[in-house]
């Protein structure tokens, strides 16, 4: 972790949120170094580009994501290297950035172009998605609530920027290059760590699970219930809890507890509106899509008495007895029954788990007392997986906590790197935290924008 070091002396910002900068930097309006354009695609061939809050622009056929696609691209917009996209809609959240590529955006976002050289477009990228800009954007968006919020030119141009030397510009951004580069190679490496465990727990359950029972076909085990039509913006964080498909493939694999769990929650209007689409305790709860063939087949289960909503892209299995609830969940877990769905699904970049197909798998089903032996056995050997599993997990959110944090500092003058030695250039490895819920984000932003 870098030790932190402030410059000599600072003086106040017109920014709320950031009270100083240091004494020798600027803040200049955005609209003294870009101007916004509109230029259009007439062939429509060009790259599309999608805008994140996270990963900021990028070529859209990067995101392994279900987004909306347009009859035609003719009439995008044109963002052209160095330009300023921005997601106008989700600009409170930060989903902006300058982009490296060539392409095409949808024709509602905003896109500015430079007209000086007064900041190197790789530290404007940085500053750009730091959570003291977005909090300046949500009280420049102007509408009645996240979903109608809006941030229109004329507020984005007016907005303040800090503006160091252009010469400190340039070794901010080959210091953060370094340090982005190091910490990201160390999230992946125990990203690895944790993949390798779940495939020696997976190898564990298809061991206790591979004795013989009775097979029975899905169908006729199970009812399916689609979950609530709903999109993220009806999400609160009050209400009836609610398990979506992003949760199901990103945080609650296996079994979720709302006790335990902290879920997004929607209206309690629901229970009267959508009844079928409340879970009941030991309902199983398919994702009914997936951005990869690994990804097919995720489910969680409802360990819990609580009332809980299924939410968008989601397919409930509830049984038509009581049953074994927890040997199901590691039956379903197991590489038996996921190549069954592996086998069925279709898709490039999104795979799409149908009721058809799990109607169409086998179950394995061996005595009650041989299910509840089996229980007993997998509960203890897993246990040492999943405390593994969650302290890495830990590291890794805190790893995301210090990277975000150190952008932040550095690109707004809370720490003085001007006389860290920088090693050799490296290239910034690619955002890849929280993939499933970022990339979540960006298709809904997409998809509502155009």
């Amino acid at each position: 972790m870098e030790r932190m070091k402030s410059y000599p002396s600072y003086k106040a910002s017109y920014l709320p949120d950031m009270s100083s900068i240091p004494a020798y930097w600027e803040e200049q309006r955005m609209k003294h170094s870009f101007v916004e354009v509109d230029e259009r695609s007439i062939t429509g061939a060009e790259e599309m580009l999608s805008v994140s809050h996270i990963t900021g622009v990028t070529p859209r056929s990067q995101k392994n994501v279900n987004m909306f696609v347009a009859e035609t691209n003719v009439g995008q917009k044109l963002c052209r290297p160095g330009y300023i996209a921005i997601n106008t809609m989700w600009a409170w959240m930060a989903a902006m950035g300058v982009s490296d590529y060539e392409g095409i955006v949808s024709p509602s976002y905003g896109v500015y172009k430079p007209i000086n050289e007064t900041y190197n477009p790789n530290y404007l990228d940085y500053l750009l998605r730091t959570e003291i800009y977005r909090a300046e954007y949500n009280r420049r968006s102007t509408g009645v609530n996240s979903s109608r919020l809006r941030l229109y030119p004329d507020r984005f141009l007016d907005m303040r920027f800090v503006c160091p030397p252009r010469n400190e510009q340039d070794h901010i951004v080959r210091f953060l290059n370094w340090k982005v580069s190091q910490i990201n190679r160390l999230i992946n490496a125990k990203k690895k760590q944790t993949q390798l465990f779940q495939e020696q727990k997976r190898a564990v359950v298809s061991t206790a699970i591979s004795q013989k029972g009775e097979q029975i076909r899905f169908r006729n085990l199970f009812t399916l219930i689609k979950g609530l039509n709903i999109t993220k913006e009806q999400l609160s964080e009050s209400g009836v809890p609610c398990v979506n498909y992003g949760q199901i493939h990103s945080k609650y694999g296996f079994e979720v507890n709302p006790d335990a769990h902290h879920l997004p929650c929607v209206a309690e209007s629901y229970l009267e509106t959508n009844p079928k689409s409340l879970m009941q305790y030991g309902d199983f709860v398919f994702a009914d899509t997936s951005e990869d063939l690994t990804g097919s087949g995720n489910f969680t289960y409802l360990n819990s008495r609580s009332p809980v909503f299924a939410g968008y892209h989601t397919i409930i299995a509830r049984s038509f007895e009581r049953c074994n609830y927890r040997y199901l969940a590691y039956y379903f877990d197991s590489p038996q029954f996921r190549s069954q769905i592996q086998q069925r699904v279709n898709g490039v970049k999104v795979y799409s788990i149908t009721r058809t197909i799990l109607n169409s798998t086998v179950v394995v089903l061996p005595t009650d007392k041989e299910q509840e032996a089996i229980v007993q056995s997998l509960d203890k050997k897993c246990a040492s997986f999943a405390r593994l599993i969650e302290k890495i997990n830990t590291e890794i959110a805190l790893l995301n906590e210090y990277r975000t944090r150190l952008i932040s500092d550095v690109v707004t003058g809370k720490m003085d790197v001007r006389d860290v030695e920088v090693p050799q250039y490296e290239a910034v490895d690619e955002f890849t935290e929280d993939i499933e819920e970022a990339d979540e984000d960006v298709g809904i932003m997409e998809e509502d924008s155009l």
